[in-house]
């Protein structure tokens, strides 16, 4: 889920400072806001299958992918976060490629049908082994720049990307806005409540709780999402057909040690230090930039005043209305393809 390290900069904001964000970087209060170039209406749960499901071979992983609109179409890469997949945008992909856009959707490194070329290959989880699988991705589909958009893991990969490698990113839909973290910022404790928000973190941390993800990952998955969702009604056959991504043979391990090297209980490979470095240092992203969030969200994740001047280029904010939480783009499919198109306008 979001950075800790947002959460414990809301602490920090005043009044005044809130106030001063939204004025000069123009946040929207609500989806009306948002621009009248509407895209078709779209409902969530219109769509039960991509039309694509194909492979790739990039960097470590053997990546599975779906894939929707012009092979010709300027790119739009969406990123799912945990524990979710591809699914989260079957009902976003229809309107990009419907629009002219080439929509590639990949499984991140533990899910679906992406698995690791290697035996030996460590079952990382950091931030930065998951960004630069989106670079191998994007290189071995010899895709040179690309509008990226995600949210949760997802959110904070293509943040990565585009504070990191903007040359590659035409532009950014990010869910809960600024997500890149590090493992010093998160040694800092924060409020009790905010603490508590995390109880899967500090499971995580243990044998019981690596033991347990394993013994009831679908269970576990399908808690997580009506708790970050709380009013999001979806079905069985929604989530079943997502929860078939948890099935992954590295998933636990991938999933365990995200969480675990966030606290620093493990460590990293040496080969992402320098990457590490240049995040902990919370670069800001100058890509223009839509940042989004659910008026019911209800996992972590920071306050937009608490970010906005992380964005440096052209800016806006949405929040979207109407009881909409963590997974944005499954349930608001409209509102996500909208920004995606709004974006590429900036």
């Amino acid at each position: 889920m979001s950075s800790q390290i947002n959460l414990q900069r809301r602490r920090f904001l005043g009044v005044a400072a809130v106030t001063m964000a939204a004025a000069e970087f123009g946040l929207a209060s609500s989806a009306a806001a948002q621009s009248q170039a509407g895209v078709p209406a779209v409902k969530a749960g219109s769509h039960t299958s991509f039309a694509s499901l194909k492979q790739v071979e990039a960097g470590v992983l053997n990546v599975g992918y779906a894939e929707a609109g012009p092979a010709n179409g300027p790119a739009v890469l969406l990123l799912h976060g945990w524990p979710y997949d591809i699914y989260s945008f079957v009902d976003v992909a229809p309107v990009l490629a419907d629009a002219g856009y080439r929509v590639l959707i990949p499984y991140l490194r533990g899910y679906g049908a992406t698995e690791f070329l290697s035996a030996d290959t460590p079952r990382n989880g950091q931030q930065a082994a998951i960004a630069s699988d989106i670079i191998a991705f994007m290189d071995a589909l010899k895709i040179e720049r690309a509008i990226i958009g995600g949210y949760d893991w997802g959110g904070r990969t293509a943040d990565i990307l585009a504070a990191v490698w903007p040359e590659r990113c035409k532009a950014l839909v990010a869910v809960s806005g600024y997500l890149i973290g590090s493992q010093e910022a998160n040694r800092k404790p924060l409020s009790p409540q905010a603490e508590l928000s995390w109880w899967y973190q500090f499971y995580f941390a243990t044998e019981r709780g690596r033991e347990g993800y394993e013994a009831n990952r679908h269970d576990f998955a399908k808690l997580i999402w009506k708790l970050a969702s709380p009013q999001w009604n979806f079905d069985d056959a929604t989530f079943d057909r997502s929860a078939k991504a948890f099935e992954n043979p590295d998933h636990v391990a991938i999933t365990i040690h995200n969480y675990r090297w966030r606290l620093g209980l493990v460590d990293g490979e040496r080969q992402y230090d320098e990457l590490e470095k240049k995040l902990a240092a919370f670069p800001v992203i100058t890509v223009p930039t839509i940042t989004m969030e659910g008026d019911a969200n209800g996992a972590p994740h920071p306050e937009p005043s608490a970010y906005a001047r992380k964005f440096t280029g052209r800016y806006e904010h949405r929040t979207i209305t109407g009881g909409i939480g963590h997974n944005l783009p499954q349930e608001a499919p409209q509102a996500f393809a909208q920004a995606i198109l709004d974006v590429d306008r900036f």
